[in-house]
């Protein structure tokens, strides 16, 4: 289950087409942070439904803090919404 470009857009209340090409991006970066943060791939990633919700939060801070984003503090938000899919261990 991907997040699309018009998914996120409408999550971000988003109208204009500026940014589409950055939102796409952060949408990618999210999904990356979110599998390595549940230590799974990207195919097992897409097959959970409270993955989805994690790829859009990181996503939209990655858009809305572009300039003063605490990755920290992200990885840990991101670590809680993903702790029931999460892996033990590689």
């Amino acid at each position: 289950m991907t997040v699309s470009l018009d998914e996120m857009k409408k999550y971000l209340r988003v109208d204009f087409e500026d940014d589409d090409e950055l939102i796409e991006k952060f949408i990618l970066i999210g999904q990356s942070l979110c599998a390595d943060i549940a230590r799974l791939s990207a195919d097992e990633l897409c097959e959970s439904s409270s993955s989805k919700i994690a790829v859009m939060y990181a996503a939209a801070y990655l858009y809305e803090h572009r300039e003063d984003a605490d990755h920290h503090q992200l990885v840990l938000d991101l670590r809680s919404l993903l702790f029931g899919v999460r892996k033990p261990g590689f």
